[in-house]
């Protein structure tokens, strides 16, 4: 995918590995918060915000199911790229599914970085939340974008959301998130960017056993935290809405299918069926990006027709007392 080196585009490796072959994740550049009261210099202000995303990308794909399940589609803007990740890393294109950026004009998201700092040195990932204001660049970590849109933006949500962060649950939520992103979240990616053996099997293994895990606890009570919905469910559900259909093969993820796993694929569809989320998730967009655009894992660029993925089907879910 390329990064920016002092303001400088350079092609390299889509993944970083360590000296024993762990695939290593680059940390998120842009760190500050937009707040309800303004204290941040980043006030939560309708029209103000603008979220650059991809469909294919399941950190991205968080940001736009919490816009949105908070009712915010009016009040944060979004441009989406284009599938193929190739030279000068995400673009923008007119493909199906696809919204060009209105708001910097750019052709490629490092060029978005590059308006926010001409001389940064930073992978150019997605999501970026973007500030119309100040013109720059917010935040480029997902999940501090998630808790923004859930606390800071709470008074333009509609009477009734839902609090995905609860303060009784904090300490709950942080521990099953901690776990879920080593082993899940991150961890598909530390199995298909391993480039040892050793780094592979020990991801693959780490990533197998906390599925049995969370399987484990889905067959004991309806959510991860209990009876209530929270952010640790919809972090985690954006990597099983994937797992079938691309990390089993790409990733070399082939131990079980999330439809092998009785409580986890209830689950899986009982989130899948939420109003408003299915129109989020966009298989082609998926496949088109992981198969098309990890030339160093599947270097022909074909695109499987399968799965046949059953997602719309009846779950059990609602049997749980509430």
């Amino acid at each position: 995918m390329g990064r920016l080196v002092e303001g400088k585009w350079q092609e390299d490796d889509v993944a970083v590995t360590s000296g024993d072959g762990r695939f290593v994740r680059a940390e998120a550049s842009f760190r500050d918060f937009v707040t309800a009261d303004g204290s941040s210099g980043f006030p939560a202000e309708a029209g103000r915000y603008h979220l650059y995303v991809s469909l294919a990308c399941p950190w991205a794909h968080r940001t736009m199911i919490f816009r949105t399940l908070l009712g915010l589609d009016d009040v944060i803007s979004a441009s989406i790229v284009d599938p193929l990740m190739g030279p000068g890393g995400w673009h923008f294109s007119d493909g199906p599914g696809c919204i060009p950026d209105t708001v910097n004009n750019a052709q490629f998201i490092h060029e978005v970085y590059l308006r926010a700092d001409p001389g940064c040195s930073t992978r150019a990932t997605v999501p970026v939340l973007w500030d119309r204001v100040r013109q720059t660049i917010v935040n480029n970590e997902s999940s501090e974008i998630i808790r923004m849109l859930n606390t800071a933006f709470r008074r333009f949500q509609p009477d009734g959301t839902p609090d995905y962060y609860p303060a009784e649950l904090h300490d709950e939520i942080e521990a099953v998130n901690e776990r879920v992103y080593r082993d899940v979240n991150n961890g598909v990616y530390r199995c298909g960017f391993a480039s040892s053996q050793h780094a592979y099997e020990a991801a693959f293994d780490a990533l197998f056993s906390t599925l049995a895990w969370l399987d484990s606890r889905l067959a004991e009570q309806r959510y991860l935290c209990g009876d209530h919905i929270t952010e640790a469910d919809w972090r985690l559900f954006t990597t099983l809405v994937r797992f079938d259909a691309v990390y089993v093969g790409h990733f070399k993820c082939n131990l079980r299918r999330i439809s092998d796993y009785s409580h986890l694929h209830n689950y899986l569809r009982e989130f899948y069926q939420t109003p408003g989320v299915t129109q989020t998730c966009n298989f082609q967009h998926i496949k088109e990006h992981y198969y098309r655009s990890h030339v160093s894992i599947n270097p022909s660029g074909i695109v499987p027709l399968g799965p046949d993925l059953d997602l719309d089907s009846p779950h059990n879910r609602g049997n749980f007392p509430m």
